[in-house]
């Protein structure tokens, strides 16, 4: 039979054609997007430090209290009567200094002449001393007595809203009682704890020292893109890593004046680095290896391919920013490389990105 009829060549495949894009560095706004919960600013449990029945509540549940503020009145009569018979101890006490000061003149007087021993005289110097000890032990219960019955009156250490009341009048209270009488939150400003994972946690240290002042914005809800409307301040970055989530802790500062974040509220956070320099690959031109990685396709001068592994450090809108891997300059291919092998060789055009 003639070449053209069975058995006869066939022609070759041609090379398959393949979308191309070159890396080159970029200025990105760069931001980092985490979980957080709201924690107060200061947070103050109310404990009585003296035993006694409740006779008034000076507050309103739920409202703005001042520090210094006087929230509860605790039955002073008893403390009241423990000063009194402090201050009585005390002119008892006085009344025998003055007795033993009188008796150690005379003594001292007549034991120049001889007419009581020196023995005699010494005593009356010890009566003296216990005297003046005596007058320094009622002034300390004095001291005491008074601060007692300051306890009876039970005030705000901090400014800010105070919650509900867990006892009412006539209710007894113990100094050494483990349930709080109610507690004291201050909203404004407010505290966000933001987890960031840890495998990440040194990149973003290493972005965050670059920063002074580093913007914090509460996102209250991703999907209707609500957010909280002052912007906060990162703060504080935990120096230790959980062990138990392989998280590290961080902490913005945020304006509350309306009050409407809450303690134990879940939120996300957009931290924003700033403007920063970074090495773009489009999502769409990775691919997931065995090991958990990205590989991308390189295409070198002769048109050859060849997987590469690459390491981001985070995500740009629909993109990674590389950390290492690849280098500015070099062409990877973005669409085709479903039908490429190892060291094959594709024709390339450039690719022109979706507007």
């Amino acid at each position: 039979m003639g070449p053209g009829g069975p058995g006869g060549g066939m022609g070759q495949m041609p090379p398959p054609a393949v979308s191309v894009y070159q890396l080159k560095t970029e200025t990105i706004n760069r931001e980092e997007i985490l979980p957080g919960r709201i924690s107060a600013f200061r947070q103050a449990e109310i404990r009585p430090q003296v035993n006694g029945i409740i006779t008034q509540r000076l507050f309103e549940e739920g409202a703005f209290v001042e520090q210094g503020q006087a929230l509860y009145q605790i039955d002073d009569v008893p403390y009241r009567a423990a000063l009194a018979s402090a201050r009585a101890d005390l002119v008892s006490a006085q009344a025998n200094l003055d007795a033993a000061t009188a008796k150690e003149a005379r003594f001292a007087e007549l034991v120049k002449t001889n007419a009581v021993s020196g023995q005699a005289y010494d005593d009356v110097k010890a009566e003296l001393e216990m005297a003046k000890a005596s007058i320094a032990v009622a002034e300390a219960a004095i001291e005491v007595a008074q601060v007692n019955l300051g306890y009876t009156r039970v005030y705000a250490p901090i400014a800010g809203r105070i919650g509900r009341s867990s006892v009412t009048e006539g209710a007894l209270v113990t100094s050494n009682q483990s349930e709080s009488l109610t507690m004291i939150t201050q909203l404004d400003p407010i505290y966000v704890d933001i987890t960031q994972p840890g495998v990440n946690s040194m990149q973003l240290r290493i972005e965050m020292s670059a920063a002074s002042n580093i913007p914090v914005e509460i996102i209250l809800d991703s999907s209707s893109g609500i957010v909280h409307p002052h912007k906060g301040e990162l703060k504080f970055s935990d120096v230790v890593v959980d062990e138990t989530t392989g998280s590290v802790g961080l902490r913005a500062l945020v304006p509350n004046p309306d009050q409407t974040l809450l303690p134990g509220l879940f939120v996300r956070t957009k931290i924003e680095l700033g403007n920063q320099p970074a090495l773009l690959v489009p999502q769409r031109a990775t691919i997931r290896n065995p090991q958990g990685g990205l590989n991308v396709w390189i295409i070198d001068e002769s048109n050859q391919v060849n997987p590469r592994s690459i390491t981001v450090s985070g995500a740009y809108g629909d993109s990674w920013i590389v950390s290492s891997g690849i280098d500015e300059g070099e062409t990877i291919v973005i669409e085709g490389y479903q039908k490429i092998r190892p060291g094959a060789t594709v024709v390339p055009s450039p690719w022109m990105p979706a507007s």
